[in-house]
């Protein structure tokens, strides 16, 4: 089949319409580059945002850096905004951007691949329709698939379970005996918000996780109205909270000194609010710092230290009718929330892929996911991922990692359209490379001798996060470089 006889719909199909692929839609815009679409399986914009509507669902970066460095809010209410202000701010973006008529919206990708013959992407929607794209780009992000645990006797329980990765704002808690499995992220985000309503609240909890204070404020009038009238003020701030994060580093990527001042700081913490010393035993973690992400909370250990509030420090082993069991105990609750995170990108897209000469995406990430500056992968022309393997922070905003990787997309599709290139491919021994470089990093890393969270493959590798700062990696992709890549013409 010739070019000629199968034209594409689009030069270029974003998947997914959240933070990344609305800031994608928006740089290919300003590049002048208008002939894409966004294809959202939802009825809305914002990802992760519009559906992790869960109590206490908050940012856990400062907005100014939560934000597009080209889009800034001074609006905001507070340093670290709820899901709703967050989601709001992505609502004015799609808005002001026009970028609603480019979305097709209730549009789920279940599978895509590259054809050869006509050297376009084709992507079949669960509608059953097919649409063919020059270019690719994966917007949908590291949580894009909420996971669950597999558990025996998970169809039998009678109660209700929710996750807080898809929240049904119906879900009746007051009064309640509610289980929280997990103790990340989300999870000390939504047991402060329940343990007032719940009569008896359970957290299962397989490993501790080391908390530090967070320290949020509301924001006055006046600053907002200096921010609005100075946007210059706004700038410095972002770029004053991005030092900091970049400080913070030193204390996460790397065993240093700083770790240890912060592990001082987190168990005062834990100490001003939990008095015993059982329950302070359960929250002290015996890792290092770094090892998982560190979280931060004001109201996490103070919670956990209510008398309706018990912590069983065990993962959960099964469900029964009417509770659940762990460690030989059966825990009877009538609502389980389940705050286990999300599948991990490592773990592949979440709809078959395949490239070059059937190569599957999934099989080929089998141990471990890999790519190119954690954007382009070998064996799959054309093909960009935002948050690809080892673009993760650990310590600051995805944002500026995400910013990045479009400004390098932008390059790309800018050359190739500029040189009448139709297809170009990452080469496996530049992209094999890089990997072993980046694992020679990892190795100095906190990271470096494996662990186990989500960060990890099942050998021990990560896979997700970059060893190193934010500046080194957005220097890294600052030039797109042509001769990384195979090339055809069109």
């Amino acid at each position: 089949m010739s070019n000629e006889q199968v034209k594409a719909d689009y030069q270029v199909a974003i998947i997914g319409a959240g933070f990344s692929g609305l800031g994608m839609a928006i740089r290919l815009q300003q590049a002048g580059i208008h002939d894409f679409a966004i294809l959202e399986a939802a009825s809305e914009v914002g990802g992760t945002w519009r559906d992790s509507r869960y109590p206490g669902a908050a940012v856990d970066v400062p907005n100014h850096l939560y934000s597009y460095s080209f889009e800034q809010n001074p609006d905001w209410t507070r340093m670290f905004s709820n899901a709703q202000e967050i989601q709001q701010y992505i609502l004015h973006v799609a808005d002001k951007y026009e970028l609603r008529k480019k979305i097709l919206f209730n549009t789920k990708v279940v599978e895509a691949h590259f054809d050869e013959a006509s050297g376009l992407w084709q992507a079949k929607t669960q509608k059953g329709d097919m649409l063919r794209a020059r270019f690719v780009v994966g917007a949908m992000g590291p949580f894009a698939e909420s996971r669950i645990p597999e558990v025996p006797g998970l169809k039998k329980f009678k109660g209700v379970m929710a996750h807080t990765a898809l929240w049904n704002s119906s879900t009746d808690l007051k009064g309640k005996r509610v289980a929280v499995v997990g103790s990340g992220a989300s999870a000390i985000q939504v047991v402060p918000a329940v343990q007032p309503l719940a009569q008896q609240l359970t957290v299962f909890q397989r490993t501790p996780s080391w908390v530090v204070p967070k320290a949020d404020y509301e924001y006055s009038e006046l600053e907002k109205t200096i921010y609005r009238t100075l946007p210059i003020t706004q700038k410095i701030r972002r770029a004053v909270i991005y030092g900091l994060t970049e400080l913070l580093a030193t204390a996460i990527v790397w065993d240093t000194p700083m770790t240890d001042l912060l592990e001082r700081i987190s168990k005062r913490h834990m100490a001003r609010a939990i008095k015993d010393p059982e329950l302070l035993r359960k929250v002290t973690p015996k890792y290092r710092l770094g090892r998982t992400r560190m979280l931060i909370s004001n109201d996490w250990y103070p919670a956990l230290a209510q008398p309706n509030v018990e912590l069983v420090d065990h993962g959960v082993d099964a469900l029964t009718e009417n509770g659940i069991v762990a460690n030989g105990k059966e825990y009877p609750v009538d609502v389980i929330i389940w705050a286990t995170g999300y599948k991990s990108p490592s773990e592949g897209f979440p709809f078959p892929l395949t490239g070059l000469k059937g190569r599957d995406l999934n099989t080929y990430w089998a141990n471990g996911a890999k790519a190119y500056k954690g954007v382009t992968i070998a064996g799959f022309p054309n093909l960009f991922t935002l948050m690809g393997p080892n673009t993760g922070p650990g310590h600051t905003s995805v944002l500026v990692y995400v910013e990045a990787q479009q400004r390098y997309i932008v390059q790309a599709i800018q050359q190739c359209l500029r040189n009448h290139i139709g297809s170009l491919t990452v080469r496996e021994d530049r992209q094999e490379e890089f990997n072993r470089q980046l694992l020679e990093k990892m190795k100095k890393t906190t990271w470096g001798d494996g662990g186990n969270s989500w960060y990890y493959t099942k050998d021990g590798r990560n896979t997700t996060l970059y060893p190193g700062f934010a500046t080194d990696y957005v220097l890294s992709v600052r030039n797109f470089d042509l001769g990384d890549y195979s090339v055809k013409s069109s």
